[in-house]
């Protein structure tokens, strides 16, 4: 959700004076926060069991204990293995990370966006928690969902590998630059309270290490290792966000009167417009955050599903309403100051900090080290889950895998952080991609036609060229409003911020209504040239025989057992031909009532050969025996 941040700085010039945290403190305070969690590591993997006590090995712990806390399986996915209290604080933890210092105080210290762009802002970072909550139980009821890791594995099996593949690239391009803002982030505010501002090898210092840590730790213990950081995370922000609000709400220097307040506390036309561009922009970018979906998969039920985002979402709102409201506070308390650019928007949380003594400045730290880190180790889990299922089924050591893949990723995210690239650009950019690609992915929901056929289920060709109309009508917008080229991805259109004006919002809103439209019309055009065949995916002739699901092993008795390959049914009969895809429209009933029905409808399947209705996760009910 960074990329929201007008201002998240990729490179700060602005001397401020004041802040005098010692370097060998900040030092301290990186390292110690960071082998903290790198225990925390450890502990999800239940190493501490033999000296620890009961009580306290748990805290570490999600849902599995002894040899299924050491498994490929709950190493790579967790799959139902947290519960709805550890599902939200991850959520919370991961989504929030040291970006949000800089991206709603500043929405709040900008008097032209004020209170929409606040709430718009904080609203819109609790978007993508809700849509989870409707849309995670689906993906989970999937046939696939007992060995898929994340959304491009649904894009593989619903459509094919085009869409697999497009899936990934987006995904990927979106989370690297989430990762390199994050370690941006970082260093910049140690930088800024070390006052070291000048100092190129302190903020690279900054970014090795906590790269570092967190490289290691995800690489030992995987995504379970990742949700359990997150949980400590989460309880100490929270703490943290408490302390801090009344230290720095009970300072003299930081209380104004209500008709100071009144300046900052407007409601605007711009903060409007930036409000619906944030709510289109932030959910269709976080609907490709694999780590999000990770946890989706790692649920242990779609009740704690439900209710972990929603808890999480509802606490990511209470967060960036909470720095925006700071920003609208330090606008108030010296708005001339802002106005002429002496002091800058997206710094107005540490305008507040300012006149705070020492220790205060050291809890920041630790407090934007938790931010950074948790948002880093959760991204750099999600970037590894787009290869996981391709990589076990070319039989590779899943650890080995893990490790790998995240020192790939880590090395060019650090050195774009150290360089201190401007990122903001290329943020701009994910976001329209993922504006453009967001309903054709996920129309793929929708397995049989509708309204007579008027809204067919989508093909792979179809949902493709979906993407490439989003992006071509991108610019088109581009063209009618004097850019030249793809010029217009990089949103430069001379308003207040990035994500502001009327030509943004109206880009927003129509880019992703385009792509949408044409995967229906292309879809038709498929199969009006291509008839059944253009259900199928479009490279099933190279990838048919690689392409088929995985399973686990299901033999109790061996907790590393490998991961085996089993066979997609090819379904001929007409009916199932109109359907897109090898499954039907998602049900989401039970399995219990699944089963049922299975019980109750086996003779009618016998005499039709209608297809038995499809039962999530459990693999012993994915089985279909041949007949």
């Amino acid at each position: 959700m960074s990329e929201m941040a007008t201002a998240t700085p990729s490179n700060l010039v602005v001397e401020t004076e004041g802040f005098d945290v010692s370097e060998t403190s900040a030092w301290i305070i990186l390292v110690v926060v960071c082998v903290f969690f790198t225990i925390l590591s450890f502990g999800s993997m239940d190493k501490f069991n033999s000296f620890l006590p009961e009580w306290c090995t748990n805290l570490c712990l999600l849902n599995k204990r002894g040899k299924e806390a050491n498994t490929d399986e709950y190493f790579l996915a967790a799959r139902n293995a947290t519960n709805a209290t550890s599902i939200a604080l991850s959520y919370f933890a991961s989504g929030m990370g040291a970006w949000v210092v800089y991206g709603s105080t500043e929405m709040g210290a900008n008097p032209q966006l004020s209170w929409l762009g606040v709430i718009g802002y904080s609203v819109a970072g609790a978007l993508p928690g809700i849509a989870v909550c409707f849309l995670g139980p689906m993906f989970r009821h999937q046939h696939s969902s007992g060995h898929a890791f994340s959304i491009s594995d649904f894009g593989r099996e619903r459509y094919g590998r085009l869409m697999h593949l497009s899936i990934t690239l987006i995904s990927v391009f979106y989370m690297f630059i989430f990762i390199v803002a994050e370690l941006t982030s970082i260093s910049n505010v140690y930088a800024l309270l070390t006052n070291n501002l000048g100092n190129k090898w302190f903020g690279i210092g900054v970014t090795i290490v906590i790269g570092f840590f967190t490289l290691f730790y995800t690489a030992v213990g995987g995504l379970p290792s990742s949700i359990v950081t997150d949980k400590f995370q989460g309880f100490l922000m929270a703490f943290l966000v408490i302390v801090l609000t009344i230290a720095v709400c009970a300072l003299d220097e930081n209380q104004v009167t209500r008709e100071e307040f009144k300046l900052a506390s407007n409601w605007t036309v711009d903060g409007f417009m930036a409000m619906v561009t944030l709510f289109i922009a932030v959910l269709a970018a976080e609907m490709f955050n694999q780590a999000t979906w990770q946890r989706v998969y790692a649920a242990e039920s779609d009740a704690a599903l439900r209710k972990g985002f929603g808890i999480g979402a509802f606490l990511v709102f209470l967060l960036m309403m909470f720095f925006g409201i700071m920003g609208m506070i330090a606008y108030a308390k010296d708005p001339v100051s802002y106005d002429t650019f002496e002091k800058y928007y997206y710094l107005a949380f540490f305008d507040l900090l300012l006149p705070l003594k020492n220790g205060w400045h050291i809890l920041v730290l630790i407090f934007v080290t938790a931010l950074a880190a948790s948002s880093i180790d959760s991204l750099q889990n999600g970037l590894n889950s787009v290869c996981y299922r391709d990589a076990l089924k070319l039989g590779c050591n899943p650890h080995v895998l893990a490790t790998t893949l995240v020192v790939v990723v880590n090395i060019p995210a650090i050195y774009m952080a150290s360089k201190k690239f401007e990122i903001l650009g290329l943020f701009l950019v994910a976001d329209l991609v993922c504006a453009a690609a967001v309903l054709p992915v996920f129309l793929g929901l929708q397995r049989k036609d509708k309204l007579g056929g008027l809204l067919p289920a989508p093909t792979e060709l179809g949902s493709f060229l979906g993407i490439i109309s989003g992006l071509g009508s991108v610019l088109v917008n581009g063209h009618i409003n004097g850019a030249v080229g793809f010029q217009y991805f990089w949103l430069d259109n001379g308003a207040i911020c990035s994500l502001c004006g009327s030509e943004t919002m109206i880009s927003f809103i129509v880019t992703p209504l385009v792509g949408g439209l044409m995967t229906y019309v292309f879809t038709h055009i498929s199969l009006l040239i291509l008839g059944d065949r253009a259900r199928r995916p479009v490279f099933e002739r190279f990838t048919g025989e690689f392409d088929k699901d995985i399973e686990s092993d299901s033999d109790e008795d061996d907790n590393d057992a490998p991961l085996k390959v089993k066979e997609i049914l090819d379904i001929d009969d007409d009916e199932d031909m109109k359907t897109s895809g090898k499954t039907e429209d998602i049900d989401t009933e039970a399995p219990s009532q699944q089963l049922s029905m299975m019980a109750d409808t086996k003779q009618d399947d016998d005499e039709d050969g209608a297809d038995l209705p499809k039962v999530p996760s459990s693999p012993e009910l994915l089985a279909v025996e041949e007949k």
